[in-house]
């Protein structure tokens, strides 16, 4: 059967599994959303095994993964309401990731050359819609209470809240689970190994499972799952303990499955590490890290590629004291990510290509998605610093119609063009869009010059700026507050 004909079916069965008629009773929606997402994963699953000319099953392999890590998410707001504490923020949160994960699964398709048409998948994105509108509106009626005893509903305990603190561990001092050593000196040569030993622990694992990994050069792609969580990772510092690929869609593989390390198990910690993808400016596509973890937490660690470097795929997720390097769109996704007091470098990208720095997936008003940089440094990579005067660098551009990326009190060196933002394509989101920048510093801040665009904004209030801190944006501070990592709660 052709690619075309099984394209067609599957995205019909996502359609028709939602069967929409928009409830006014939030659990309902969601409800309606996690039954569709079944299905949609069901028939992913079955595609995923044919086998023929042009058939890409990585791409439907893509669709059974982010499917089957949205689901159980849907589903706790909608069972067990009564013993299963969650927030309305948590709630927007999840149908988010659900509908970042259902727009991965179709931009896939589309990436690998299977033809489909996008609205028939509308169904489906539709009541995910709903119910973000319906969660959204709930959760801004609480957080305008939130100075108050009440809550609308109570907050869950933080999974992040167990273990041992990420800042202060030690090799010397500390005990790790798991020590990954090429040299022979741990319990396993590669971290792939110590993956699969952790999985064989099964329900035996401690809270908090920590994984040790020396000082080394691991060329090798990891996967970590929606289960387990509260891993930790830690290393002998950025450039010393690193993980390094060279997968890219050029190649064959999807911007998803191009990470050489993706991870999605809640409450994710990683420390003193380098994650890199050498694939080159010439094979586009190909990531160094993918993050789809909720509460999860990066302290000192670097990330290394050209373009799509970090995908921040979804989810609540906060950087601190790191370096990301790259070219082309490579801070991207549509996770809640606040970064703090990292080091952005652009690098020299391939000859009559511009640099962009972000590029942001929010794709619903109602989402509560962002890119968050504040008090960070913009600079030239080594490779790019005598040349950058040759290329045009930007902040960022829209990859989806609600973009909302921030720069907040950052250095922005003389690299940054005078527009300040990149367009898409002609005019889309340019209206729809929410980019700012505030009180930043250096040749590259001054706004004088910046775009015209209905949707790019100069912040002069505090309070405005403020609803994108650590305190406002990602879910309070309790979750960073348990890691140890030192970081500003606000401006």
């Amino acid at each position: 059967m052709s690619c075309l004909i099984f394209t067609t079916l599957f995205l019909l069965s996502i359609a028709n599994s939602a069967n929409v008629i928009f409830c006014s009773k939030e659990l309902e929606v969601v409800e309606m959303a996690r039954e569709g997402m079944l299905q949609a994963m069901g028939w992913a699953q079955s595609f995923k095994t044919v086998d023929g000319p042009g058939f890409d099953v990585g791409a439907f392999g893509d669709c059974v993964k982010l499917y089957g890590e949205a689901r159980p998410r849907l589903a706790r707001l909608v069972s067990g309401a009564n013993t299963i504490k969650w927030s309305y923020e948590d709630g927007v949160t999840w149908l988010s990731a659900a509908l970042a994960s259902h727009t991965s699964c179709l931009d896939g398709l589309n990436q690998s050359g299977l033809a489909f048409q996008a609205q028939r998948a509308d169904n489906l994105s539709s009541v995910i819609r709903e119910g973000l509108a319906i969660y959204g509106a709930k959760s801004r009626r609480v957080r305008q209470r939130r100075k108050t005893k009440a809550k609308a509903v109570p907050r869950r305990p933080s999974s992040n809240q167990v273990g041992r603190p990420l800042a202060s561990w030690n090799a010397a001092t500390s005990d790790a689970d798991f020590v990954v050593a090429q040299d022979g000196s741990g319990n396993h040569r590669t971290i792939n190994e110590a993956v699969a030993a952790l999985a064989r622990l099964g329900h035996n694992r401690p809270e908090r499972v920590v994984i040790y990994v020396k000082s080394g050069t691991y060329n090798e792609k990891v996967e970590i799952g929606s289960d387990p969580k509260n891993l930790m990772f830690v290393g002998d510092g950025m450039d010393q303990t690193i993980v390094t690929g060279n997968h890219n869609v050029q190649d064959g593989s999807t911007t998803m499955n191009s990470a050489t390390f993706g991870v999605s198990g809640d409450g994710f910690w990683a420390r003193d590490m380098t994650f890199e993808n050498t694939a080159g400016p010439h094979k586009h596509q190909a990531v160094a890290m993918r993050v789809s973890s909720d509460l999860s937490v990066f302290y000192r660690c670097s990330f290394k590629g050209y373009q799509d470097t970090l995908l921040v795929h979804s989810l609540r997720q906060f950087y601190r004291d790191c370096q990301i390097y790259g070219t082309v769109d490579f801070i991207f996704g549509d996770a809640a990510a606040v970064f703090q007091n990292c080091d952005i470098f652009v690098r020299k990208p391939m000859p009559h290509q511009s640099n962009m720095i972000t590029a942001q997936g929010r794709d619903d008003p109602s989402e509560n998605t962002g890119i968050s940089i504040v008090n960070c440094r913009v600079l030239p990579s080594s490779d790019f610093h005598d040349v950058k005067g040759k290329f045009k660098s930007y902040l960022g551009r829209p990859w989806k119609k609600y973009s909302r990326t921030v720069f907040l009190k950052t250095y922005l060196d003389g690299l940054v063009n005078e527009k300040g933002w990149k367009e898409w394509s002609g005019d889309f989101a340019i209206s729809t869009l929410y980019y700012a920048e505030y009180m930043n510093t250096g040749i590259g801040a001054s706004t004088s010059n910046r775009v015209k665009w209905p949707g790019f904004h100069v912040l002069n209030d505090p309070s405005e700026a403020g609803q994108f801190t650590v305190k406002n944006f990602i879910g309070r501070d309790s979750w960073i507050l348990a890691t140890g990592v030192p970081f500003w709660a606000e401006l």
